[in-house]
């Protein structure tokens, strides 16, 4: 039975108006209730870089509310180059990976463009990888993601979808080895799988815990050893533990060199659905997030005194000659190459009388504390500092994290973060160590920034953007 339009060359949806609505309206609207009702997930944050997604593929009345709260944690409409869509086949068995190079697929929401040029690369790189085309046509695993995909991103992006028929775990890894390189930032995976399959209610959520434990733990030895455990009895009529193993053990093979951390987002089974659930025989169903660790933001003590120096040279410099002098080379595989904020104070006789910064532009740190701290010599809010002030100067320089926007105020941790408001063209920020030393609470602190720094009124961070940022602070005093 073939369900791709061969006139057009566009793999038709074979499984709407089965496994999800049919009629594109009513397919909106029940999309739209699965984000918008239960299953809205209010995320500490969206800034969080997620790598991958672990979503089921069961029918929407089934696994719909799972699947939805893992699509959540996505930002709206984001620009992915390409996302990947790693599943296994529920009925054909070879040994790789058939990708797609017909065409492009379809759903009731709209058509969506297949990466068939990157499609017959994989197959010129690796024998695992070639066209079997059969196998996408009667597979439901692939074709059920792409709605959740198409409301949450839009249609405007570029598919690759990978349907393994291997049952060898040596075979994963080989096939991972091949997509290792596409397993960057700016690629977004998902891999559809259920969990177990037919045990009791009880048992199911017993057993997916542990199955879900595995894979969380980026090791796929350890997923292995739980799907392979002939030591612990398995619960009556379980089929499988996870139906798309292949999928997640590729993807681990994948992950478990990178800096990344697995979350579990939600957890339900078949046998949770309102009007079809029936507790004695159950399919699970969990939804888990790959992200990208949050890195410790710090600068070694050398980095520290190779900023101070850098910062007095420049400062030195223009005074004495009124002129920006030659930007110093920074020392090689550093922070200093890196791109990142900075504010450079200047203190003499304990009194401020400059201070100018700026986040992350273009410009790697070296450049910018070198150019910001000649221009805190002249801030216009102070007298210039002179050359016989210059052995009586004391530097703080104050360097800066990547901006994380907010949902809430509530987030802020007074001390440690810095606040940016941004409202249309107006701006402005105070960095972490002004509340320790003003003692302001967080309305005072969000009030003073919006109205003193940032002109739109005591209430303006009301109705503002609001993004939040750490500071590595230190003095010539502490180096």
């Amino acid at each position: 039975m073939r369900f791709r339009t061969e006139k057009n060359n566009v793999r038709a949806a074979a499984f709407a108006g089965r496994f999800y609505e049919g009629d594109k309206q009513k397919l909106i609207r029940q999309l739209e209730t699965l984000f918008n009702g239960e299953t809205r997930v209010e995320s500490e944050t969206l800034s969080e870089e997620i790598r991958a997604l672990i979503v089921p593929h069961a029918g929407y009345v089934f696994s719909g509310s799972v699947a939805a709260a893992g699509y959540s944690r996505l930002p709206a409409k984001n620009n992915y180059k390409r996302i990947f869509i790693l599943a296994s086949s529920h009925r054909f068995s070879f040994n790789g990976v058939a990708v797609f190079t017909s065409g492009n697929y379809s759903t009731p929401l709209g058509e969506i463009s297949v990466d068939t040029q990157l499609a017959h690369v994989l197959t010129e790189k690796s024998d695992l990888f070639f066209e079997y085309n059969d196998a996408h046509e009667t597979e439901h695993s692939i074709e059920v993601q792409l709605p959740f995909l198409q409301h949450r991103l839009g249609s405007d992006f570029v598919l690759v979808p990978l349907l393994l028929g291997t049952h060898n775990a040596e075979t994963c890894r080989k096939i991972a080895t091949v997509l290792q390189p596409f397993f960057t930032s700016e690629n977004l995976w998902i891999v559809s799988t259920d969990f177990s399959h037919y045990p009791k209610y009880d048992d199911a959520v017993f057993t997916d815990e542990i199955t879900a434990n595995a894979i969380c733990s980026n090791q796929p030895q350890r997923l292995l050893s739980v799907l392979n455990d002939e030591k612990t009895e398995k619960p009556d009529n379980l089929a499988t533990q996870l139906c798309g193993w292949t999928s997640v053990l590729t993807l681990l093979y994948m992950t478990e060199k990178e800096d990344v951390e697995f979350e579990k987002i939600r957890y339900q089974n078949s046998g949770d659905a309102l009007l079809y659930g029936d507790k004695n025989r159950v399919v699970g169903y969990w939804s888990v997030a790959v992200k990208s660790k949050e890195k410790e933001f710090k600068i070694s003590e050398t980095e520290k005194a190779e900023l101070i120096e850098r910062a007095r040279h420049s400062i030195s410099h223009f005074v004495t000659t009124g002129n920006r002098g030659q930007l110093l080379a920074p020392e090689p595989n550093g922070i200093l190459s890196e791109k990142t904020g900075v504010f450079v104070s200047i203190y003499i006789d304990g009194n401020l009388r400059g201070c100018i910064g700026g986040f992350a532009g273009e410009q790697t740190l070296n450049e910018m504390v070198q150019r910001l701290a000649a221009s805190s010599a002249c801030d216009r809010r102070f007298n210039p500092v002179q050359i016989d002030e210059l052995d009586k100067m004391k530097l703080e320089i104050s360097v800066l994290s990547p901006l994380k926007k907010i949902k809430s105020v509530n987030e802020i941790k007074l001390g440690k973060h810095g606040v940016y408001i941004k409202q249309g063209f107006s701006s402005g920020t105070f960095l972490p160590q002004v509340v320790t030393k003003t003692g302001w609470n967080l309305e005072e602190f969000l009030g003073h920034c919006a109205r003193d720094k940032a002109g739109i009124g005591w209430n303006g961070w009301k109705n503002a953007e609001i993004f939040v940022y750490e500071a590595v602070v230190f003095s010539e005093a502490e180096i």
